[in-house]
């Protein structure tokens, strides 16, 4: 996958956790997600289609789902709570639209956020897309985001500079 499709989730990640969690994310170095042995307790989706197709998920262990929401919403929630899915959705959701926003030149459309609870469950995908797994760190532990997505359409060659003395 093209780096220049993966640093605006990296970008997004990092803006809106401090905007809307109030909390600093640090993310190691994006991996190809080769198998699905990776689990999660508390995962959000959101499909991307348009000049692309893919998804985006966020996965969180459970402790750290419920702490990130808490903050998000300003109030206590658990796994429990009625608006614990909706939070963790709606990060999701400013995730991939605030990297939507930078992925140059593609005309993206984001879906409306699944939330899938359940201790150690897949998010299975496409083998057909790439699948990078962007780690992150908070203080309030650590969580994926996973990136799959296949480009379809042909982004612009570079122009070649022109030649000293050349006419037009």
């Amino acid at each position: 996958m093209d780096v220049r499709f993966i640093n605006p989730f990296i970008a997004a990640v990092k803006n809106v956790f401090v905007t809307m969690v109030k909390t600093e994310v640090t993310t190691n170095k994006p991996v190809l997600k080769m198998e699905e042995l990776e689990t999660a307790d508390v995962s959000g989706v959101i499909g991307l289609s348009g000049d692309v197709t893919g998804a985006v998920v966020l996965s969180f262990p459970k402790t750290v789902a419920c702490k990130l929401a808490s903050a998000f919403a300003g109030i206590p929630l658990d796994t429990t709570s009625e608006d614990f899915a909706d939070a963790i959705g709606e990060l999701a959701n400013m995730v991939a639209g605030n990297a939507k926003k930078d992925l140059a030149g593609l005309n993206v459309s984001i879906s409306l956020p699944s939330v899938v609870i359940g201790s150690g469950h897949q998010v299975a995908q496409s083998r057909t897309s790439p699948q990078l797994i962007i780690p992150c760190q908070t203080p309030f532990g650590p969580f994926d985001v996973v990136v799959a997505m296949v480009v379809h359409k042909k982004q612009p060659a570079q122009a070649a500079p022109a030649a000293v003395g050349a006419s037009a």
